[in-house]
């Protein structure tokens, strides 16, 4: 194992990255964030790889969210500026790349990671895995395309449920809504992950690069993200966003 916030393989013609902050949860945080990017990047240009997975180290999260502490005094110019670069360089980015990348979902996506999964072409879930939203607990809403991208899979009541409530959902229900691809026993995940990708593999590289861009076409439009951006940004240095993070970092719940 690197030392280092990831760890990669090249093996059959797959990419693997895996989160390497398991004492965290794998937590996201700028630094990771950016190790990422150029762990994708290299993948992207490694002619040797036709598709990516990525997973998070132990079995307790795939991502369990932002490191909050990062961001806990942040106002909205801050805050933008930290949502502009992270869809810049990870979750936009994610979402048009050439080559699919597959989530390998192996418990916890929370906020961040949830954001994460959704941004990969494929997701495959543990049959343990969480997922949810909850950043309207902490004063503050999904700010890395959450609120796109999750009502553009499973549709806007949904969305406006799991996003409001900040409810978690399990790996059967998060299938039934069309959140993940397939749901399989824990031990199964990563053999499921590599069938799905050989299942790619085997098709023309070419034929997939525009597959991709022919399906992020029918993505809401820019400014569905721009919108979100402003609404995430405005949030901070609010009193609600001052109690949320505070009750976060005491472990206690808020009072709004």
């Amino acid at each position: 194992m690197e030392d280092k916030l990831t760890w990669i393989e090249i093996q059959d013609s797959i990419g693997w990255i895996k989160i390497n902050r398991e004492k965290k949860l794998n937590a996201l945080n700028r630094d990771l964030i950016n190790e990422l990017h150029h762990r994708l990047v290299d993948f992207q240009n490694d002619t040797s790889v036709k598709v990516i997975i990525l997973t998070g180290s132990g079995d307790k999260a795939f991502v369990a969210g932002a490191d909050i502490s990062e961001f806990s005094n942040y106002g909205p110019k801050e805050a933008s500026a930290l949502a502009r670069h992270g869809n810049q360089v990870l979750f936009d980015f994610i979402a048009h790349m050439e080559k699919p990348v597959i989530a390998a979902i192996n418990g916890y996506a929370l906020g961040g990671g949830l954001e994460l999964a959704m941004a990969c072409q494929l997701r495959v879930a543990a049959q343990h895995a969480k997922m949810g939203l909850p950043e309207v607990s902490l004063g503050v809403i999904p700010g890395y395309g959450g609120t796109q991208r999750l009502a553009a899979l499973i549709g806007k009541g949904n969305a406006m449920e799991m996003i409001l409530t900040g409810d978690m959902i399990g790996a059967e229900k998060a299938l039934r809504m069309g959140l993940v691809n397939a749901v399989v026993p824990s031990e199964q995940l990563l053999e499921a992950a590599i069938t799905l990708a050989h299942r790619i593999i085997k098709n023309a590289p070419h034929s997939i690069k525009n597959a991709i861009k022919a399906i992020n076409a029918t993505d809401v439009a820019s400014k569905g993200f721009e919108e979100e951006n402003f609404q995430f940004s405005d949030c901070f240095g609010t009193a609600d966003f001052e109690e949320g993070i505070a009750a976060f970092l005491e472990k206690r719940k808020p009072l709004f």
